[in-house]
């Protein structure tokens, strides 16, 4: 009976051989494909020829041209072949743009010329660690995710055996301390009313956006989006269809969709914002533009939600309240309907959250038209 073959990816025996000033060292090997060969290295002593071999043998299995990747490949390669494939999913043109600005600032200027062989745990774990000091945890956060899905890439081609990412402490972004409460309904009457005295406020026409978003608790890109055939001023219903989203190299566009599934939504208007919006498009001093926007900027365009936010914290200073943002009237709507005692549900339904206990959790404290928020925002009537 002959002697039992090696397992696939094993060696035999070291031997080795001292041959003048070098020593040889060699054993067997029998390679993926089922061939048992000869594999040898040599070195300045017996100790270096060892290690050459036992490194050449590690990575042996990799040596295999229809492998792009392998334990060599540094992770900026895998990060390539890794993004190319990412760009095909359905994951939101926000979400692209926010990983690729981790990959370009964090991972490929500290970890782009790692081999794949070099990625550890305590690396990974220190460079995490390094930009959470720098840059804090909700960029971490996004960083590690990013990190996680390469590695995780780079051991589905085998170029590594496990993801080292996974390992590493957890990271929670924890809230701010001192975070804008809730306000109230004369809180809110009050801002209302100073926004209509701020000249450079109207002149960006943010009262009338206010007004809209204290009304319904949309987000500020939802209302940005928001175009006339999506309102029904008789019967005063608002229907949110989309968001306003930045793609790199493209510029500003409206994503067919909420930021959620449950952002699909149709809500009640109270009265006094119903009213309002029909005595806005019975003006003829606007150009609603091409998309008929509720909310146009002043040629007709889309306007960038992060600048619009930057402009209310203009108006929100001036108003003497320099710690809320576009924010709290979501947070207000979700607590004045909390107090009026209609339901968590009705909350999730108004503001578009597909769990429940996100409006409990982040707002207290499914898709209908007339959640009871309108009756209760009746409040804010100011006219």
């Amino acid at each position: 009976m002959g002697r039992p073959s090696l397992p696939l990816g094993t060696h035999g025996d070291i031997r080795c051989y001292h041959q003048g000033k070098r020593w040889q060292a060699r054993t067997l090997y029998r390679d993926c494909d089922g061939t048992t060969r000869h594999v040898e290295r040599w070195g300045d002593s017996k100790g270096a020829a060892e290690r050459a071999l036992k490194e050449a043998l590690r990575d042996r299995m990799w040596v295999d041209s229809s492998h792009d990747l392998n334990p060599d490949t540094k992770l900026s390669a895998v990060a390539t072949a890794w993004w190319a494939q990412f760009c095909e999913s359905d994951c939101s043109p926000g979400t692209k743009r926010v990983y690729r600005e981790r990959l370009d600032a964090q991972i490929i200027p500290s970890m782009g010329n790692v081999r794949c062989r070099e990625l550890t745990i305590g690396g990974v774990e220190r460079f995490l660690q390094a930009v959470k000091r720098n840059h804090g945890a909700a960029i971490t956060k996004t960083t590690r995710t990013v990190l996680s899905n390469i590695c995780a890439y780079a051991a589905r081609h085998d170029a590594i055996d496990h993801n080292p990412v996974r390992e590493t402490s957890p990271l929670s972004v924890k809230p701010k301390k001192g975070a804008a409460k809730a306000l109230t309904v004369r809180e809110v009457n009050q801002l209302r009313a100073l926004m209509s005295y701020d000249d450079r406020a109207i002149s960006r026409d943010l009262p009338a956006l206010v007004d809209v978003m204290a009304a319904t608790g949309l987000r500020i890109g939802e209302t940005l989006a928001l175009v006339w055939e999506a309102i029904d001023l008789n019967a005063g219903t608002v229907e949110v269809r989309g968001t306003i989203i930045r793609i790199k190299g493209q510029g500003l566009a409206i994503k067919p969709e909420p930021k959620t599934e449950a952002g699909y939504r149709t809500l009640m208007l109270p009265t006094w914002c119903r009213d309002q919006l029909k005595a806005r498009r019975a003006r003829n001093d606007r150009d609603w533009g091409s998309l008929n926007l509720v909310f146009p900027s002043a040629v007709g365009t889309l306007r960038d939600p992060s600048n619009v936010d930057h402009h209310l914290k203009d108006a929100f200073t001036w108003a003497g309240v320099p710690d809320i943002t576009s924010h709290i009237f979501r947070k207000t709507v979700a607590t004045l309907m909390d107090k009026a005692g209609l339901s968590a549900r009705a909350g999730a339904d108004q503001l578009g959250h597909a769990q429940v206990s996100m409006t409990q959790n982040t707002y207290f404290g499914r898709k209908v038209s007339d959640t009871g928020a309108a009756v209760v925002l009746e409040a804010l009537d100011i006219a």
